[in-house]
């Protein structure tokens, strides 16, 4: 654990950030308080992940309903829909 003044961590903003990737570092102001810096690292993911769901629906399950869908949009007394 490293421990700065405020004002040494001002003057060395970039050091305190790079020590603080590796181990604790704490900031310690004139009246006692103490502050600790600690390092988040970012998950890198895609806007498109997203969690999965279980289902027992089978392919041929899933392209029927689309199958059926489809059908009933395009009846003669049906209009498709606009979405």
């Amino acid at each position: 654990m490293k421990v700065f003044t405020y004002s040494e961590a001002r003057q060395k903003l970039s050091t305190v950030l790079d020590l603080a990737r590796s181990e604790e570092v704490v900031i310690k102001r004139r009246g006692g308080e103490m502050f600790t810096v600690l390092f988040k690292q970012v998950k890198q993911s895609s806007p498109f992940d997203v969690p999965g769901i279980k289902t027992s629906a089978t392919t041929n399950d899933i392209l029927d309903a689309i199958q059926d869908s489809r059908s009933r949009n395009t009846e003669p007394n049906n209009k498709p829909t606009k979405r």
